[in-house]
């Protein structure tokens, strides 16, 4: 099981973004109970995602109206969310730079 953190941040990203609560409690709920050990196996189980620098991995929300990056230490067994936006917003950031923001 990982720790995701923190799961408020999730909540606070699902009244921004009503229309992605399901798909996020869902990713939330998925990724919680997995048992994956590393990015050959989470790529195998999400096949859309993309990985990135910094131990990142790009999830598509909602086929791909939605972003989420997360920051994943799979020693620790430790997700800490780094953003959720639309695909637009996610074409402005730099993924592998942008850091946690209160939403």
């Amino acid at each position: 099981m990982f720790n995701i953190i923190a799961r408020k941040t999730l909540t606070n990203y699902c009244k921004l973004y009503p229309d992605a609560k399901s798909s996020l409690e869902k990713w939330y709920i998925e990724m919680h109970n997995s048992e994956i050990q590393n990015f050959n196996e989470l790529k195998l189980r999400y096949p859309s995602v993309s990985i990135v620098g910094d131990d990142r991995a790009i999830f598509n929300i909602m086929g791909n109206k939605y972003r989420l990056i997360v920051r994943i230490v799979f020693e620790f067994k430790a997700i800490q969310v780094k953003w959720f936006g639309t695909h637009d917003e996610y074409n402005k950031i730099n993924v592998i730079t942008i850091n946690f923001k209160k939403p």
